[in-house]
């Protein structure tokens, strides 16, 4: 699975679209950097795009595979269920000669035996203890950037919310504006809860 794969433009990326494969892409809201390679992506692997209802009816006339729910909803694809919850954002697509608005934007629970929420782009929400308590993700992937989502003390405090066994910082340091410590994020984590921060550099992985 890729979530928002965008990797063309991206100064940090560390591979290619053309380089990944993947059974399933989750766009979790239409802006350039986060629908970013995922039409070409899908083009060239077969994959689902699996969004909000609104962005499957424009990704479907790009010739991909979507599959469009909404909030609340849940999806298997193969051995993987996917569930969409909120998230506080906007979200638009900006198409040749034309941008329009693409929905409201998401987040994603991810079960495949292990359960993974990724936040998209949002601040911090106080349903954020309801996603916690609803779906007991073990890892958290949380937007620290600042400016355009929530910023480390924000993200610090929806950990608190959500209570992950592990929580990844994302989001961060691709620009100027959302220039970010990481590590700044993790002494605010280890001060209010029990949350172990994993800091992934691009490319780098960690096993669930």
């Amino acid at each position: 699975m890729l979530i928002d794969p965008f990797f063309t433009g991206n100064g940090t990326a560390v591979v290619g679209p053309d380089k990944v494969d993947c059974d399933i892409v989750c766009v979790t809201h239409g802006h350039g950097d986060h629908l970013g390679d995922a039409v070409q992506i899908a083009r060239r692997t077969g994959a689902v795009v699996a969004s909000i209802l609104e962005m499957s009816n424009y990704l479907e006339r790009t010739g991909v595979k979507a599959l469009g729910f909404n909030l609340g909803g849940t999806v298997r694809i193969r051995n993987t269920s996917i569930t969409m919850v909120p998230a506080f954002h906007s979200s638009s697509i900006g198409a040749p000669g034309l941008e329009f608005s693409a929905a409201m934007p998401v987040g994603m629970v991810i079960d495949s035996g292990k359960t993974v929420y990724h936040a998209g782009d949002t601040c911090v929400f106080g349903d954020m203890k309801l996603i916690g308590e609803m779906y007991k993700p073990e890892v958290a992937l949380l937007p620290i950037g600042g400016f355009f989502t929530m910023d480390p003390k924000q993200a610090a405090m929806a950990v608190k919310l959500l209570k992950p066994k592990v929580a990844i910082p994302m989001h961060y340091n691709t620009w100027p504006p959302i220039a970010q410590d990481p590590n700044e994020f993790a002494r605010l984590v280890q001060k209010s809860s029990k949350t172990k921060v994993v800091i992934l550099k691009p490319g780098e992985c960690m096993e669930v």
